[in-house]
């Protein structure tokens, strides 16, 4: 199993990140992915994937702090772009939901990266939130010149799904379809999704999977949660867990080019 969303670097990691990669890969997480979400913390993202074996990190700046994008910034990405634990460009992409930054700011941060990920020949590690139907348009440009692409953590519609699944887009499910209230749209779409173009995250610490038995005293989701969410996914799509994880860990491997 191959986790390709772990904010290791949140404040919530602090004081115990060691113990949460080392519980990880006790529960069968066999690689994470460490998202970097702004430029400071992509070089905490980067040190952290250099300290822990088995993890790999992403270098960009989330459309919540596209307001910060400079040159400079560019030039500081591209340069940890070189180390090769840095894998995808990202996370960025358009949010439209919160808007902590603008619509202009984030379009602006967003092509920027995506320029820069077709300069280097790498995958882009995408977000998008109520913003599709411009994401898309943003992003189209772009598909022949990007080695692979994942919108991460997806929470669309099916009609969403599918035209990015015609992309050639990865799928990036969290534990939101654990969620029996807010998660049924998402789940009810799990089969649309080819076995080839699926992968699992947790987003940790976000998206604790409300149905984990027995509740965590905390409300911090983890990497070693990866598992309940996988079981949960191969059930809803009627598929052998062992497979579904053999298969989403190559698919993880193939899109981030890992040995």
């Amino acid at each position: 199993m191959f986790d390709i969303g772990v904010n290791l670097t949140s404040s919530q990691f602090a004081k115990d990140h060691a113990e949460v990669v080392q519980r990880a890969y006790q529960a069968g997480v066999s690689g994470m992915l460490l998202t970097g979400t702004s430029l400071h913390e992509s070089q905490q993202a980067l040190a952290m994937a250099q300290q822990y074996e088995g993890c790999w990190s992403t270098a960009g700046v989330h459309p919540h702090d596209a307001s910060q994008w400079q040159d400079a910034t560019a030039e500081a990405i591209y340069q940890l772009a070189g180390a090769p634990e840095v894998v995808a460009i990202g996370e960025c992409g358009l949010d439209f939901n919160r808007n902590f930054s603008t619509p202009a700011e984030q379009e602006r941060a967003f092509t920027a990266q995506l320029a820069l990920a077709a300069d280097l020949v790498m995958p882009v590690f995408l977000h998008c939130r109520e913003a599709h139907e411009r994401f898309i348009t943003l992003l189209d440009p772009w598909l022949d010149k990007l080695p692979g692409v994942v919108l991460h953590c997806f929470t669309g519609t099916q009609d969403e799904a599918r035209e990015c699944l015609a992309r050639g887009l990865f799928i990036g499910i969290t534990g939101w379809v654990c969620d029996e209230r807010r998660g049924l749209e998402l789940r009810e779409l799990l089969p649309v999704i080819p076995a080839q173009q699926l992968l699992l995250e947790t987003d940790a610490p976000y998206s604790l999977p409300r149905d984990l038995k027995p509740k965590p005293a905390s409300r911090r989701n983890e990497p070693c949660y990866l598992p309940h969410i996988l079981n949960q996914v191969a059930l809803w799509r009627g598929k052998d867990p062992a497979w579904l994880a053999q298969v989403t860990d190559d698919n993880a491997r193939r899109l981030f080019r890992l040995a």
